[in-house]
């Protein structure tokens, strides 16, 4: 007799994966805001798709964020830091508020996950993506102490 019980453990986290892919291509909606530290899957369907706003606030510029970047992970589920980048400044954000980790390891292995980010007054929106962090996540952050994002190396957006 051939257990299906393997299968269907096999199986459920890629059912997860569509699921979350399907309903991840809207932000969250206004009654459940993105608090400092928070994390977001963007999974949460609203009545419309929100807009961007250079006067937003940091939780509103959030949830377009979320949404262009589902959007670009709906587009191309191996979608680089140049896919997220040109989607966001596509989207109204400001390249020069950016910041984006490596696509590759130093030794030229694909990064398990990437970081990219826009600083929105006092605040980070700050998102991840990644087969070792188990896909898109973001949060809004403070503003940390050296004006910047993200800690650590991050590459030049020049293009």
């Amino acid at each position: 007799m051939r257990s299906t019980t393997g299968t269907a453990i096999r199986l459920f986290p890629a059912a997860v994966g569509l699921a979350v892919v399907l309903t991840g291509c809207t932000a969250p909606a206004e009654s459940d805001p993105v608090r400092p530290g928070s994390s977001s899957s963007a999974t949460t369907a609203p009545t419309s798709a929100p807009t961007f706003d250079p006067n937003a606030s940091a939780e509103e510029a959030m949830a377009v964020f979320d949404t262009v970047n589902t959007v670009t992970l709906a587009t191309d589920a191996d979608a680089n830091g140049r896919a997220f980048i040109d989607g966001l400044a596509e989207a109204g954000f400001d390249k020069a508020t950016m910041e984006l980790t490596a696509d590759e390891t130093t030794i030229g292995n694909a990064a398990d996950s990437i970081q990219f980010s826009v600083r929105w007054g006092e605040s980070c929106l700050i998102g991840q993506n990644g087969s070792a962090v188990g896909g898109y996540h973001s949060t809004l952050a403070p503003v940390l102490g050296s004006g910047r994002c993200l800690i650590g190396s991050t590459r030049p957006i020049d293009w």
